[in-house]
């Protein structure tokens, strides 16, 4: 175990180097849903309600996570197709620590965009209202997310072939993302829409943390366990798959 730690911190500081040789994409990737939630807030503040802001920064706190499929999954292949991953196969390292090295970086950097669309909601008005514990809460959630769609990337990255492939995941991202509560309440939605989104996962993780910082929205009773459950369920399920696939990379 002390051996799988260390490779595993080995591998994701190679990751985490790639920051400050390539700043300007990161650095993009980390302002991106600035500026989406100031594009969304601008649009739909006006005509929905002055409280709409701070009802869409839970939610796209929550989407902010689910983005982080796309990066990891690209990353992953790209990793790939370049032979990265059979070099380090061919490493006498376990291949647990090549994934869960993937998934350390990748949570880190999904922390620190987190941290900034936090601080320029912040600069824009939003607040928490129920207290540092409570938002806390909220925070672990999140990122109990991102740590499960962490493997969805991982598996989905190590899955898909040729560049073709990769856009045609990286599309179906932005409809799944949008089909949520992230924007607006899905009771507001047609019936059957809003069913679908209600149970999408992005919309309990939003739901339940709209609820832990105080912010206006309807919370259904079982938001919160669901915001529980959908990352366990999508870890256990994603997880071994990943770690599997890759055992299997080449053969």
């Amino acid at each position: 175990m002390t051996a799988v730690l260390g490779e595993t911190w080995v591998l994701a500081r190679r990751e985490l180097t790639h920051w400050r040789q390539q700043p300007a994409g990161v650095i993009v990737n980390w302002l991106f849903t600035v500026m989406i939630a100031l594009m969304f807030g601008g649009l739909f503040g006006g005509a929905i309600g002055e409280d709409y802001f701070d009802y869409l920064m839970p939610g796209m706190f929550a989407l902010t996570m689910f983005f982080g499929v796309e990066s990891t999954m690209t990353a992953v292949s790209t990793d790939a197709a370049k032979g990265v991953t059979d070099r380090f196969r061919s490493l006498p390292i376990n291949s647990a620590s090549v994934v869960l090295g993937r998934c350390l970086a990748d949570l880190m950097n999904s922390a620190v965009g987190l941290v900034v669309l936090v601080g320029a909601a912040a600069a824009l008005g939003w607040r928490w209202h129920e207290g540092l514990g409570r938002a806390l809460a909220a925070f672990g959630l999140l990122l109990l997310l991102r740590f499960a769609l962490l493997w969805v990337g991982i598996f989905l990255g190590l899955v898909v072939k040729g560049p073709e492939s990769v856009t045609m995941v990286q599309i179906l991202v932005w409809p799944v993302g949008f089909l949520s509560g992230v924007f607006v309440d899905p009771a507001t939605m047609p019936s059957w829409l809003g069913a679908i989104a209600q149970w999408n996962p992005l919309s309990a993780t939003a739901a339940a943390s709209r609820d832990l910082f105080g912010n206006p929205g309807l919370v259904p009773d079982h938001a919160m366990l669901l915001a529980v459950l959908w990352p366990l369920l999508l870890t256990a399920i994603f997880l071994p798959l990943s770690v599997h696939r890759h055992r299997r990379l080449g053969s």
